[in-house]
């Protein structure tokens, strides 16, 4: 995983979009248990909610401003904090997460490959990205996204690592119609805080509505992948 190479300017405001983390926790908080791998998390947005049901995670954040931030904010907390990637890690873990990171690695299958090998088996390696690479926009681009994925992709990727998928879906239907919105009204950084202010205020009807249409369309794709034993030797 190379370092990230930008500012992070949107993490703060995403972070304390609260109802989204909260909403993003639910999804996966069947999986938080074991020993977890965070990689990637940036200001730790995230890692606030989930810590509750896991004990001494592990995160690892290549980008040395977010990694002294992490030590600081987390300093009271029972977690171990490295300024790796995912290469440098040597023991294996029965949950790894990967939340708004693989858009921001251009050589992603060899991530997640790598991944895999520090997976322990019948474990599970979390993806959350944005969705719809055709709603790819200088936005995007600006803040270090190399593309956003469809369902497809990840099908692929299944057959490619052998890897089996346990989950698949879309997720914030009302995310994504703003998305749609944004096709007419760029999204920048003097609009972004009062954009995502009223989007948190409405994850709640986004939860019903994902409820609603099963999953068939959002913002963001969820993929849990399952470390299948009986086909290690091939991988």
């Amino acid at each position: 995983m190379s370092p990230i190479q930008y500012d992070g300017f949107e993490l703060e405001h995403f972070d304390s979009a609260y109802n989204f983390r909260k909403y993003q926790v639910s999804l996966i908080k069947d999986y938080l248990k074991g020993k977890l791998l965070e990689v990637g998390p940036g200001k730790g947005g995230l890692t606030f909610f989930y810590s509750k049901f896991v004990n001494k995670p592990t995160l690892i954040e290549p980008e040395k401003k977010l990694y002294k931030l992490l030590k600081k904010k987390f300093k009271n907390k029972n977690f171990i904090i490295k300024k790796y990637t995912i290469d440098k890690i040597k023991n294996k873990f029965d949950t790894i997460i990967y939340f708004d990171v693989l858009e921001h690695i251009e050589n992603d299958l060899h991530e997640i490959k790598t991944a895999r090998k520090k997976l322990k088996k019948n474990k599970y390696l979390i993806f959350s990205v944005p969705a719809y690479q055709s709603f790819y926009s200088s936005f995007d681009k600006s803040v270090g996204h190399f593309k956003r994925y469809n369902k497809k992709d990840f099908i692929l990727i299944s057959k490619k690592t052998g890897l089996k998928i346990d989950k698949l879906i879309y997720y914030d239907s009302i995310g994504f119609l703003l998305l749609v919105l944004n096709r007419f009204f760029s999204l920048n950084q003097t609009s972004l805080k009062k954009k995502l202010f009223f989007w948190n205020l409405l994850i709640p009807l986004s939860k019903l509505i994902d409820f609603l249409t099963f999953n068939k369309f959002g913002k963001s794709l969820l993929c849990v992948f399952k470390k299948w034993p009986i086909i290690e030797i091939l991988y």
